[in-house]
């Protein structure tokens, strides 16, 4: 399957509803995820289906519309015979899903790129995803001169708990055009074969995230496998996760 199949296919996928269990939806799932220009395309398409179910919740249904068509389907069922009644039936399931594939792409909206669900879903795939760190030491000092050195956020304020946290290295990744520093540690918890960190730390400039809600307070949420807590300190924006459930979290807050 290329990427203009997986596009093709993604193209009808609805996030939050069973399409994810069709064997063909998810198979393009899992190549999208494995390719970054992929996950890009998918994560600003999931946007824009998102922003269009919410716009045609907004509309409001006319009075007496619900009688109409019970009373029309009534009058249809008297007058075509089974043969008509299904091309019809077909026909309207065509054209709407049609129409809901050029809505898509016709329907006026905001680029959603940098928002920050999207920022969220895109670093837990950074994590969760088979990595190398750029640079792998226990040292703080060395990782923030490596970080600076590659232009990615390096002044960044820790919480005291996750200053006593064991770091294990770093990697500089992209966003928006900028960079963001990730940071990795090691709670202590087994390691799955092949990962040298459980606990990632994100750290972007602010700006690049536009339309954030965050506050100083960590707002905890659950982002793929990963429980996150984001939180604003001065012009940088944080995103702290780790595997499992809240509970995992809150002791490096």
């Amino acid at each position: 399957m290329n990427a203009y199949e997986v596009r093709s296919i993604l193209l009808l996928y609805r996030p939050g509803t069973t399409d994810a269990e069709d064997p063909q939806i998810a198979e393009a799932l899992a190549l999208a995820q494995r390719d970054p220009e992929l996950t890009n395309w998918l994560d600003a398409q999931t946007a824009r289906q998102r922003a269009l179910r919410e716009k045609f919740r907004q509309i409001t249904v006319p009075a007496g519309l619900m009688e109409q068509i019970i009373s029309e389907h009534a009058a249809n069922q008297r007058m075509f015979p089974a043969r008509q009644k299904l091309r019809l039936a077909l026909a309207l399931a065509m054209l709407l899903l049609l129409f809901g594939v050029l809505a898509v792409f016709w329907f006026p909206h905001r680029s959603p790129d940098d928002t920050l669900a999207i920022y969220q879903n895109q670093m837990a795939r950074v994590a969760l995803s088979p990595y190398a760190m750029d640079l792998t030491t226990n040292d703080p000092v060395p990782i923030r001169a490596y970080l600076a050195e590659h232009h990615a956020p390096a002044d960044f304020i820790l919480p005291a708990a996750l200053q006593q946290t064991t770091v294990s290295g770093c990697a500089v990744e992209s966003w928006q055009g900028g960079k963001v520093a990730m940071v990795c540690f090691r709670t202590g918890r087994p390691l799955a074969p092949g990962t040298g960190s459980d606990l990632w730390l994100f750290v972007v400039d602010r700006a690049s995230v536009k339309n954030i809600d965050a506050g100083t307070t960590p707002h905890i949420a659950k982002v793929n496998r990963l429980t996150t807590a984001t939180w604003v300190h001065g012009d940088k924006l944080y995103l702290l996760g780790i595997e499992g459930e809240e509970p995992n979290i809150k002791p490096y807050l």
